[in-house]
């Protein structure tokens, strides 16, 4: 995607999360080749669901990320 697109899809997600209100947020995104992947905070399945209806944004698979680690995971 160029960044004009980018920019697009940004400003559409957005006016999405606006509209749903508090129950998600959007932490970053990974562009890749030819996949992005998203990384919100949301209250239910159903909720980014409704995000990607609104924005126009295609989604092709959901999942839940229980646990996080890092470097520092290391040390504990």
């Amino acid at each position: 995607m160029s960044i004009v697109e980018l920019c697009g899809a940004a400003r559409a997600s957005n006016r999405a999360i606006e509209a749903i209100g508090s129950d998600i947020q959007w932490q970053h995104s990974y562009v890749a080749a030819d996949r992005t992947f998203c990384i919100y905070l949301a209250a239910s399945e159903e909720t980014i669901r409704r995000h990607a209806e609104l924005s126009g944004i295609p989604i092709t698979r959901i999942a839940e990320i229980p646990q996080i680690i890092d470097p520092l995971t290391a040390n504990n």
